[in-house]
């Protein structure tokens, strides 16, 4: 070609193998890139009627010593007042903090599995705090990344009329009046206790232990030791192995426990479930334990482990088990729980607690 002749047009030429590829490659780079540039969104909270609700009252869920102790002995003013100069100090995590800890990532697995799901548990803030407390509680809230919505705040009026509106499956508080009225509505509740030593638990697995009779299970055979006697009552639970116990207290919340883990054992996770359940009680399995195990078939329920303890004490075995939270209705039993580091929680149900109902003590007004 002659220099300043005009160029032959020439056809376009086709992308070059693996062209394609790359220029995907770059684009879902990019989208990642911006992906995490933008703030994330936290799940949508469901429908309470849908969820497993529970309701924790501030003190259950934080530590308040210090504000508790202002409030008893300066009064609320003074109460509100140092709340407001601290409210950017979160506070400490109290008892129910490690259970609520586990109850998120468990829902973060029912999440992955089912994406549009509500059936999911629903952490519901219950606290007859003044409203300007609230912003301390969020604050906490969001700097210990928690996924908690629902407040209600009753500025000095109890929480217990609330509960059934937002479908309370459990309600836990440090408050045992509070849960007293609750359990009087027939709410499942009970009083929660920091454990005397730090023990770790599973930060993958929520791990709930429950005592049986007057907490699963109805005060039945519990009115029977008292009124007659052990010899009795073995006699009484024998001639009466194949006749269900009627339910107690928390035998709703265990029901939601197993409901949720089938949602796992459908998916062909059983033996990876990220919910433990364990029955742990003074009866003798030889002479009393059928009964227990063949109400909780007839209900079609089940606890992944059943502990038969004769009487002995309870906290050692709870030592090795390290649940989130374990609930007895004797103070002893809770208290045994306690020295070995769990966090126990005290359901004031049943014949165990007609000598303190008769005979309450005196217990000073609480800031939840």
């Amino acid at each position: 070609m002659e220099p300043g002749e005009p160029r032959e047009p020439q056809e376009p030429r086709e992308p070059g193998p693996g062209a394609e590829t790359a220029a995907a490659q770059v684009w879902e780079e990019a989208k990642i890139f911006y992906d995490n540039l933008a703030p994330k969104k936290k799940p949508k909270s469901p429908k309470p009627q849908n969820a497993v609700t529970i309701a924790v009252s501030s003190r259950a869920l934080f530590r308040m010593d210090e504000e508790q102790r202002i409030y008893t002995e300066q009064g609320v003013e003074e109460y509100v007042r140092y709340q407001l100069e601290h409210e950017n100090e979160p506070f400490s995590p109290g008892p129910a903090f490690p259970f609520v800890k586990a109850l998120e990532a468990v829902n973060r697995r029912l999440r992955e599995l089912y994406p549009d799901s509500e059936d999911v548990f629903d952490i519901v803030l219950m606290t007859n705090n003044h409203a300007q407390v609230g912003v301390r509680l969020i604050n906490s809230i969001n700097h210990y990344d928690l996924f908690i919505e629902r407040f209600c705040m009753t500025g000095g009026n109890s929480p217990i009329c609330y509960l059934k509106a937002y479908h309370t499956n459990l309600y836990l508080s440090a408050d045992a009046e509070k849960v007293r009225e609750a359990i009087d509505e027939g709410i499942a509740a009970a009083t929660i206790f920091s454990p005397s030593k730090d023990v770790v638990v599973s930060q993958s697995q929520l791990r709930v232990a429950f005592d049986g009779d007057a907490v699963l299970f109805s005060d039945e055979s519990e009115r029977i030791v008292k009124a007659h006697g052990l010899d009795r009552f073995f006699e009484h639970e024998k001639a009466h192995e194949n006749k269900p116990l009627a339910q107690g207290p928390l035998k709703g919340f265990l029901e939601a426990l197993g409901r949720l883990q089938k949602k796992f054992y459908s998916k062909g996770l059983r033996l990876e479930c990220p919910i433990r359940t364990y029955l742990v009680t003074a009866r003798s399995a030889a002479s009393s334990g059928a009964r227990a195990l063949k109400t909780l078939r007839s209900w079609g329920l089940e606890t992944d482990e059943a502990l038969f303890l004769a009487g002995a004490p309870k906290g050692p075995l709870l030592e090795k088990i390290r649940p989130h939270i374990f609930f007895d209705d004797q103070m002893f039993h809770v208290a045994g729980a306690q020295e070995m580091g769990t966090v126990a929680a005290h359901v004031p149900y049943g014949v165990a607690q007609t000598p303190r109902r008769t005979a309450p003590a005196k217990q000073a007004p609480s800031a939840q």
